[in-house]
């Protein structure tokens, strides 16, 4: 009788933590007594459930030990024919790209330059091995400090071995699939090319580079090439452009993106070119030299050779190069490994995402967390609404009814807008961005208001319940009309943000607040603006009192400000 191995140590191996689990297998933080920490993936029975199979794999094993980069996270050992299989890679304690975005935000500047390189040399190290990856995306992607590590192999296969291509499946994540897979043809290196591009896009922007939405809106927009660079630095995205075209022979090879990325300390500022005179090869952006590696993968000359004329039909990028900033002190050369320890042991840094899942094309592809937002920016906005709601208070103080029927409308109109708005955002994420669209928004317009008017109405009565509520408190402790009116015009602000159906009057205001907290200059101009007019009526109610503006008859006989010199009229 066989004895099956503990649960607890396979292949020698400790377990210590579970990382992910997926189609293919769970995923362990695992280590051997005075060995390093490793990604032990325990195959799936029905991965490897006969002799074929285990066959299968430690064929693409083998072509995957090939595989020597700082990029990469290699296999480190492995044994299909164990009585559990296994498969253990180096272990990166680092969050996803996916994860390292929402809490981060985007990578810009000369980061995001040195992420793309590294990445392109990470897939260019697994290509030289005659593998395909097919399944590069943010969570297969982790942060080693700035650097990017890929990881999960489940899904690349030989290139030139047609006994492990299975017919018929489509595995993969929709957004960063290169097109021609989606159209049923081979995978290839360009298809790779796509999908790097797309997760460099994502670092960038903090968004999918073809939206959001239905798997078969976004595989629609991927046929047709509708992706979204703004954001991203013009030179990149030129670069980006080009590597997500739809058809796989437009798109530039690995070899083309390397020259443009590659630093060369030795090029001089060049100024740029006119097009006739461009060469196939550019100048990178940043102008760090990268010593030359000795891992077998990449050796680069001190200094590129001059570039030859392109040939006919060869596509030219566009020799230039901006001046480069200083480095920064924590500046590494390219190409080094980012040796800044990390904060949390190993064990407290689990990957993002399980490995290994096989793609549904009928499954919605979920939204992501909330983007990380630093505080100050958070703060910025939370005075802009503040400051905003204090105009509503003070005006409704100096002129309760105009002030009370222009928020009425205001919310009337935001809330219809916002409808509006929405159906636009649905049709493209199903049918794509249109040149019609302003004009499709505008002729809705009048219909979405009609539409809006029981939900609104509902949302104003909420609010002016809440006024009421607020003038019955300032009742009870004797305060007089002008503080009275303030703060139900305050009150009324709040509900109708915060209310039911506020959403929609959140989000249009969110169109504004948002751009003007991003920046100290906009933001300050903004936020004095609004204060200016707070106490412009603030100033109003204390030099001429509350003012019943239509109606000359005061609701309130009885009751008199408790200003000195100020009279009610």
């Amino acid at each position: 009788m066989t004895t099956q191995p503990s649960p607890e140590l396979i292949g020698g191996y400790q377990l210590l933590a579970k990382l992910g689990e997926g189609g293919m297998g769970v995923v362990h933080l695992a280590r051997r007594p005075g060995g390093d920490r490793v990604a032990l993936k325990i195959l799936r029975p029905a991965v490897v459930g006969d002799d074929e199979a285990r066959n299968r794999l430690a064929r693409e094993v083998s072509s995957l030990q090939r595989i020597r980069s700082r990029w990469v996270a290699e296999i480190v050992d492995a044994d299909p024919w164990a009585p559990v299989p296994y498969v253990a890679t180096r272990y990166v304690p680092g969050l996803s790209l996916h994860d390292h975005v929402l809490e981060e935000g985007p990578i810009t500047g000369r980061d995001l330059v040195w992420f793309a390189g590294c990445l392109a040399e990470g897939v260019a190290s697994v290509h030289g091995c005659g593998v395909l990856h097919r399944d590069i995306k943010p969570s297969n992607v982790l942060m080693e400090g700035r650097t990017p590590i890929l990881i999960d192999f489940g899904l690349a296969r030989v290139a030139d071995d047609p006994k492990l291509t299975h017919t018929g499946w489509l595995l993969g994540t929709p957004g960063y699939l290169a097109p021609e897979i989606l159209y049923g043809d081979d995978a290839s290196d360009a298809s790779d090319v796509h999908s790097w591009a797309a997760t460099v896009v994502y670092a960038g922007t903090g968004r999918p580079p073809y939206g959001r939405g239905p798997a078969m809106a976004i595989m629609d927009r991927v046929r047709r090439g509708e992706h979204d660079l703004t954001g991203l630095p013009d030179d990149l995205a030129r670069l980006l452009d080009a590597a997500l075209a739809p058809d796989p022979a437009d798109r530039p090879t690995l070899e083309e993106i390397l020259d443009w990325l590659r630093p060369q300390t030795t090029a001089p500022h060049l100024r740029p070119v006119p097009l006739e005179d461009a060469v196939p090869a550019t100048v990178p952006l940043a102008a760090v030299h990268r010593e030359a590696l000795d891992d077998g993968t990449v050796h680069l000359a001190p200094q590129a050779p001059a570039a030859a004329a392109p040939a006919p039909g060869t596509r030219a990028y566009t020799q230039y190069a901006p001046p480069a900033p200083p480095l920064a002190p924590q500046a590494q050369p390219y190409g080094q490994p980012y040796e800044q320890p990390y904060a949390q042991p190993y064990e407290q840094q689990p990957y993002a995402q399980p490995y290994d899942q096989p793609f549904d094309p009928w499954s919605q592809e979920a939204e992501p967390a909330t983007p990380y937002v630093p505080p100050l920016e958070r703060a910025r906005r939370g005075a802009l609404l503040i400051a905003l709601a204090a105009v509503v208070a003070a005006w409704t103080a100096a002129f309760p009814w105009p002030t009370t029927l222009l928020a009425l409308l205001a919310v009337w109109l935001l809330r219809s807008g916002s409808l509006a708005a929405s159906a636009v955002g649905d049709r493209r994420r199903l049918r794509g961005r249109r040149w019609y669209d302003g004009v499709r928004f505008l002729v809705s317009a009048p219909w979405h208001l009609v539409r809006s008017i029981p939900s609104t109405a509902m949302l104003q009565l909420w609010a002016l319940g809440i006024a009421a509520s607020g003038a019955l408190v300032c009742y009870a402790v004797a305060a007089d009309i002008s503080t009275t009116l303030a703060v139900m015009g305050g009150l009324f602000a709040v509900a109708a943000y915060a209310g039911p159906g506020g959403s929609r009057v959140r989000s249009p205001l969110a169109r504004a607040v948002v751009p003007l907290a991003g920046r100290s200059g906009p933001w300050s101009i903004g936020f004095g603006v609004l204060v200016a007019a707070a106490l412009l009526g603030g100033l109003m109610v204390v030099a001429d009192g509350v003012s019943w503006t239509p109606d000359d008859s005061r609701p309130f006989p009885g009751q008199r400000l408790h200003l000195p010199g100020a009279v009610a009229r």
